[in-house]
């Protein structure tokens, strides 16, 4: 055949990064701190909740479109409960398979071929794919080294009109940064000027080290024009049960439902039980989960600190950022490449999230969501390269 098999949009995406170093991680036998799962399950009661609800047979058949109505409620009652939103569990909540499905279900139905979306880079490798399945162009305003902070001249500029929507992502990863209330209500002022839409990811929004998470959707404007994304499985480690949210008003949720209806139409239904339950979860859990991740990106950052990196300490996620020149001339991906045989540990070359590669030549992101006795291990090793 003449034809190739890959769409034209699609094919410069290729295979992702994190499935070439997951695999050379298991070919090398070194410690993934690549991929950002952690490698311990959330609450003991939470993973009862799904038990209880495989063996009562709650959504071992297909769940509503749009969501069992008790977790539609739960993630209400989250959104009033943390940041005084209220939305109609009804019609401006829709449960998706993850927040991976929300942003294509999201950019299916709200783009036209052609129509730019400016988003911030670097930018999770989904949003670069989604766009492009969309039919439309993205358009990147990089964040960059040291603090990685929003040029918010440069994301004015970049607005044309041709511009459909924003698509932000705070906490952001990989780089961690976290939007003040000003840049937040630069942004929203802005949305409002040039009656944008907004895409917004927030599924670190309870991961954050010191800085409030702001929801787009509570300022002035906002709340019309945006669809919030949230999820499950960053807040309760359970990344594999694939649950995640858009809270919206009336007609973006229809839109977005009309696209979700033909990606999975439903799933994770015993799991959207224990979500539920998860988000009811007492005040205490949330504190703990962050002060033990803000532990945790103190143990890694000083360690990489101590063997060479220069080290871009994160306000949130999961993830910290940083610059390799010190250690190697050869850029992130190489240093990436050679980093499991170098001392056995696997990382991410962040210049796969960029438009802009030579912005991200040197930069590579480590994962500190494992357990204490890993992270001191991986320090350990990555010790060695300073020999």
């Amino acid at each position: 055949m003449r034809m190739p098999y890959v769409n034209s949009r699609l094919a410069p995406m290729g295979t992702t990064i994190f499935a070439e170093m997951s695999a050379l991680a298991v070919a090398t036998g070194s410690i993934n701190l690549g991929q950002g799962f952690p490698d311990t399950d959330g609450p003991e009661q939470i993973k009862q909740a799904a038990a209880d609800a495989v063996l009562s047979g709650r959504g071992n058949q297909y769940p509503p479109g749009p969501g069992i109505p008790e977790l539609r409620t739960a993630i209400a009652q989250h959104q009033k409960r943390f940041y005084g939103l209220d939305f109609d569990p009804d019609t401006e909540v829709l449960v998706t398979a993850g927040a991976t499905e929300a942003i294509a279900a999201a950019l299916l139905a709200l783009l036209e071929p052609g129509d730019e979306v400016v988003a911030f880079e670097p930018y999770y490798d989904s949003y670069t794919a989604c766009i492009a399945m969309a039919g439309g162009v993205r358009v990147p305003v990089t964040l960059r080294p040291p603090h990685f902070r929003p040029d918010l001249d440069a994301l004015r500029a970049a607005v044309t009109d041709r511009t459909r929507l924003l698509l932000l992502n705070t906490p952001h990863n990989p780089t961690g940064m976290v939007l003040t209330r000003a840049e937040s209500e630069a942004i929203a002022q802005l949305a409002c000027e040039r009656d944008l839409l907004v895409v917004t990811d927030e599924v670190y929004e309870h991961l954050t080290f010191g800085p409030e998470h702001i929801p787009l959707a509570t300022l002035p404007g906002m709340r019309e024009r945006t669809v919030t994304i949230g999820s499950a499985g960053k807040t309760f480690s359970f990344t594999g049960w694939k649950v995640g949210w858009v809270t919206a008003p009336p007609a973006l949720v229809s839109a977005v439902r009309s696209a979700k209806q033909f990606l999975t139409y439903v799933a994770s239904g015993p799991f959207q039980y224990a979500a539920a339950a998860a988000l009811a979860l007492p005040d205490e859990y949330f504190t703990t989960l962050r002060a033990d991740l803000e532990r945790k990106r103190d143990l890694l950052a000083d360690g990489l600190s101590a063997a060479g990196f220069e080290v871009f300490r994160p306000d949130g996620t999961y993830f910290v950022t940083t610059d390799v020149s010190a250690l190697s001339d050869k850029g992130g991906l190489e240093f990436c490449r050679e980093l499991p045989e170098l001392c056995g540990v696997v990382a991410i070359p962040n210049q796969v999230f960029y438009d802009d590669k030579e912005a991200a030549r040197a930069l590579v992101r480590f994962a500190f969501c494992k357990k204490d006795e890993v992270l001191a291990e991986a320090v350990e090793r990555l010790g060695r390269l300073k020999g």
